[in-house]
């Protein structure tokens, strides 16, 4: 069994006084894609953004690769080559898609490098190469979402933190998407921690994963494991709620 490289231990998080999350304890190891599931307002967003300790944890510690990031500031956990593809894409929308991927390759710090990896995510993405002196802003919905990866490849990540990657894209594009995260892992043995409300895309391709409700793990396994579950299926590959995942539920 490899070994972990994100370990979220016992962390409790949220904004001012009030707690968003309560407990959570998450680990991603080396080469593994692992993916955290739950409804819209369950805090998985708050998840991944306290790792980058925006919030930062009031209790409970965050190590990556050995390493206490728990109080580091965000630029240096950054910095860690953890990176990130938010919710919502947030390009440069008024950049080219070129100076979109240039601001991305910031944090590899490596110019040697620029022209390689550059043909890395304009192979995963060839429109990107189309597009390339085209604004980020003028493009479509699944074009951007694949800026923003490309964006997040160009940083050299040894983690690839993934935020509702098919939010609001036509099922093709979701398609596309999970397509290249599943070669990035395969064949680049890039790990991943994605983040979704798409269970059923998310845990075919999940190595294992975590279903939040109300900002608690209420269960985990390996993502063929979760997809099995009369509850999961129930709660989100059926359009049900979310009462059957709450503690203690039985599979």
């Amino acid at each position: 069994m490899s070994r972990p490289l994100l370990e979220i231990k016992d962390v409790t998080a949220g904004y001012g006084r009030i707690s968003v999350l309560h407990d959570v304890s998450i680990d991603v190891r080396l080469g593994e894609i692992v993916a955290l599931i739950g409804a819209n307002g369950a805090g998985k967003t708050t998840t991944m953004m306290t790792i980058f300790g925006r919030p930062r944890a009031t209790r409970g510690r965050i190590i990556f690769d050995g390493e206490d990031i728990t109080d580091l500031p965000t630029h240096e956990i950054a910095l860690l080559r953890i990176v990130q593809a938010p919710e919502g894409r947030r390009i440069f929308p008024r950049m080219t898609v070129m100076e979109n991927l240039q601001m991305g390759s910031i944090i590899a710090d490596d110019p040697a490098v620029f022209d390689e990896d550059l043909e890395k995510v304009c192979t995963l993405f060839p429109v990107l190469k189309k597009r390339r002196d085209q604004r980020g802003g003028t493009l479509s919905g699944g074009e951007q979402q694949m800026l923003a990866i490309a964006r997040a490849l160009m940083g050299r990540p040894k983690l690839l933190l993934l935020d509702e990657p098919s939010l609001g894209l036509a099922p093709l594009i979701v398609k596309q998407i999970f397509a290249v995260i599943k070669e990035l892992n395969s064949r680049h043995g890039l790990t991943v921690f994605i983040v979704e409300q798409n269970a059923y895309h998310t845990l075919k391709l999940a190595d294992r994963g975590y279903v939040m409700v109300n900002g608690r793990i209420t269960l985990s396994g390996t993502g063929k494991e979760l997809l099995e579950r009369k509850d999961v299926q129930a709660a989100y590959l059926e359009g049900g709620g979310e009462g059957a995942l709450r503690e203690g539920a039985s599979p």
